[in-house]
Parts: structure tokens; sequence; C-alpha cells
């Protein structure tokens, strides 16, 4: 008998799993393929040593606003880049071995599915455990269109590994995936279109800062074409409704499909348990159970935040509960980074939820460019920072930034809304100068001198 059985080991799996090991509980993690799920072996790790090769490739071709003389023309070896990136998922793969190792979790190879809420069937082999956590992740979305089911037509995995620069590339779906490739290929000398449904890109993104990143990505040369539905794909021809509602057709040399992703929900025996799901996840309380007792989930299969670090905060508050604790996930609170070039970082609540809901707010807009670190290291480049804060208390309930690199500041801003600080509290926060992050004090200050 088990502490713990957790099915799948990306990284809200192995972390969990991890994390329960190091409690001193027995665990076993089960797993069908490669350890690391999509993060590690086809998603953040991939496609951001990608993207670090397409940023590096612009910063030579850009070398000379610097000082920097170049001789010649900066050139990109796809195949050289994929190898890299290969090469990066293996060490890191190897990391998460270890990792498991000295928790002394248990790793299973094969396909599981539930038999009953305490017992778990892997292969031949039964497996019984006092909880189970289903981390089984999520796999990319295949939409009712016909022919996106055609060889010619790539998805975000496959494209990961080609090692030839298309001429041109259209991209099915204006989401951050879609966009982070859209990004990438652009910066390596595709032809990119984008092609979304919705009236704009990266839905769920503050609407002032992702129509700032359509201007921006546009300047890159991405031909990004909103309110348009793809109708069919025939060969390498996409027809798709354009906003006048005609029928409109674009040919590419390559098609990515990149209309999302969806949880994993199917052949792991929830109906036999009587476990709540759907096709949109298995329903879960932000403490991580699900509607069986000693069944716990998290990641992607839930539905609620598709994001890594979403997944290994739920898969750690899960084993917390299960073993006496008492946590949940604050899901306002969690950051979201969109790895475009520029970057866009945000966390907290944005306008249009505020307004929907009827919340009182104030908000502030900053330049990146306030901060002297920005205009050091960005010649020429255009970035924002929003911070948005209750009209009556000060509380801060957004932060949305567009600009490199806002990743790595967004974290800072998760916190205040963690820890419910007031603009107020945050400006008592010494900076250190000169950093791009004090974009984000100059705009939490311009809050406060509204009040």
């Amino acid at each position: 008998m088990y502490d713990l059985i957790v099915i799948g080991a990306g990284p809200g799996g192995y972390e969990a799993a991890a994390h329960a090991g190091r409690k001193g509980k027995k665990v076993a993690l089960i797993e069908r393929a490669a350890l690391g799920g999509t993060c590690l072996n086809a998603g953040c790790i991939p496609t951001k040593t990608l993207l670090r090769s397409a940023q590096v490739l612009t910063e030579c071709r850009g070398a000379a606003a610097f000082g920097v003389r170049i001789p010649g023309q900066a050139q990109l070896d796809l195949a050289a880049v994929v190898a890299r990136k290969n090469r990066i998922v293996g060490m890191l793969t190897k990391g998460v071995e270890g990792l498991l190792k000295r928790a002394r979790v248990e790793r299973i190879q094969g396909h599981a599915e539930l038999v009953s809420a305490d017992t778990v069937r892997a292969g031949e082999s039964i497996y019984k455990a006092r909880n189970i956590l289903l981390a089984t992740g999520s796999r990319p979305a295949v939409p009712p269109i016909p022919g996106i089911d055609s060889p010619v037509v790539l998805d975000s995995t496959a494209i990961l590994d080609r090692t030839e620069i298309p001429a041109s590339l259209a991209i099915v779906g204006g989401g951050y995936i879609g966009l982070e490739f859209a990004s990438f290929f652009a910066a390596i000398g595709a032809k990119v279109t984008v092609l979304e449904m919705l009236p704009r890109i990266a839905a769920g993104l503050d609407e002032d800062i992702a129509a700032r990143l359509r201007q921006s990505l546009a300047k890159a040369g991405i031909d990004i074409r909103t309110s348009s539905k793809v109708a069919a794909i025939d060969g390498q021809t996409v027809q798709y409704e354009d906003p006048g509602g005609w029928r409109t057709t674009l040919r590419a040399d390559c098609i990515l499909n990149a209309a999302g992703r969806v949880p994993v929900v199917d052949g792991l025996g929830l109906g036999r348990v009587g476990v709540d799901f759907d096709r949109q996840g298995i329903r879960t309380s932000d403490r991580g159970r699900t509607s069986v007792p000693g069944i716990w989930a998290c990641g992607d299969v839930t539905g609620r935040r598709l994001l890594a670090h979403a997944a290994t905060r739920e898969g750690i508050v899960a084993v917390e509960n299960m073993f006496g604790g008492d946590q949940r996930v604050r899901y306002e609170a969690i950051p979201s980074v969109i790895y475009t070039h520029p970057e866009v970082a945000s966390a907290g609540r944005t306008e249009e939820e505020l307004r929907a809901q009827g919340i009182e707010y104030r908000k502030a807009t900053v330049p990146m460019a306030v901060a002297g670190r920005f205009l050091v290291e960005h010649d020429g480049a255009h970035g924002v920072v929003k911070v948005l804060t209750g009209a009556k208390y000060g509380e801060i309930l957004g932060v949305h930034a567009l600009g490199t690199p806002a990743s790595e500041f967004i974290v800072l801003a998760a916190a205040m809304i963690e820890m419910e600080m007031r603009a107020a509290d945050a400006a008592e926060l010494v900076f250190p100068h000169p950093t791009v992050s004090e974009a984000l004090k100059s705009a939490i200050l311009e809050t406060i001198g509204q009040e």
C-alpha cells in the first residue's frame, strides 16, 4: 500500500511526487512516456530554447546600434538549434530522474487507469494507495476543420523538430502557442501569417496590452488576421472566412495547428470511479480535491490554468492537504507569460474583469523606458507596465507588462497580489537600481498619486 500514487510525470506530477517523498511518504509515479511531460519535452523548455536562438540572431543583426561590428550577415542553422534543444531537454530529464531518486520515489512505466478510489492498474499490475493524484496533462487540440489532420499540418510538438526554415508559415490560432511560434519563425526569416477566429489575439490577456502586443508583432513583420475563421485546409492552402464573411484562401509552405490544448481525461477510468469531469477537465477545488475522496488532480488535466508553474503549485498544495495540511491555490495571483519578442507578463485581474465585476479601480501605465536599464539593453524598443489598484483601499489587483524582461519581475507583482499588498505598502519596498523592475515601482507610485 502506497501513501500516494501519482499518474503523470509532468511538472505537477513529478514535483508533487518528490514533495511527498521528501516528507517520508511511500510514493509511486506512473508514466507511460518520458519524464517531464509536455513542459520539458514539447512545451516550455523546447520552445524557449528556440526563442533564445532567435533572440541571439536578432541581437547579432542589430549589434551595430550598440557599437558592435559583425562582419557579414548572421545566419541561423536550424538543425543546430534543434540539436541544442534536444541536448538541453536530455540534461533536464536527467535532472528530474535525480530529483525523484533523491526523494525515493518509485517509478513505474506504463499506462495507468483507475480501478477504484484506492486502486490503479498499470499494464498487468495492480497497485493500491491511500491517495491518488491525477496529473495527466494536456495534448494539442484538433478543432473540427476539414483537412487539419492532414500530414502536411504540423502541431506544436511536431514543428519543434523541423530543421528547415519554411519560406512561409500559416498559423491557425492566435493564442500564446501560436504567437510564440510566430515570433520565432518570423525572426529567423519565414513569412508568417496568423489566423485567429476571435476579434483579438491572446484571449484572456488585458485588452490594452494585447493590442500593444499586436502592434509590436506587426512591426516584426508578422501578418495577424483576426476575426478569421479557418473553414478547411487543402494541401498547402488554408481556406478561411475573413471579417467581412468572404471565403479567402492563403497558401503557405508550412501550416501549424496552434489551436490550443485540451486536458487528457480519456482512458483513465474517471467515470468508473465517479470522478466529476468533462472535456474541459477534471473539476477540482482550490485545494486539489476531486469529487471522490482520496483522489486529487493537478495541472492541465484540471483545465484551470494550463501553465507548468500552476501545475507545480497545485500538486504541492494537494500533497500538503492529503497529509493533514490546509493550503489552497490563489489562482488570481498566478503569473503568466507569453514569450514573444517582446515578452508579455501578467498577474491578477485585467481591466475587463474588473469592469465586469463592478470593481472600481485606479490604473497607471508607464513606459518601461522610465527605467534606465531598459534603455541600456533595448535600443529603440518600447514597453509598458500597467498597474491596477482598488479605488477604495489601494490594494494591488493586477499588473500587466509588455517588454523584455517582464517575465523576470512579474513574480514580484504576483507576490504583492498573493500577500494582498496595497500600493502604499509596495511603495516602501526598495527596488535595485538599475533594473527594468523599477518601471513597476514607477507605475505603483503613480496609482498612489491618484488618491
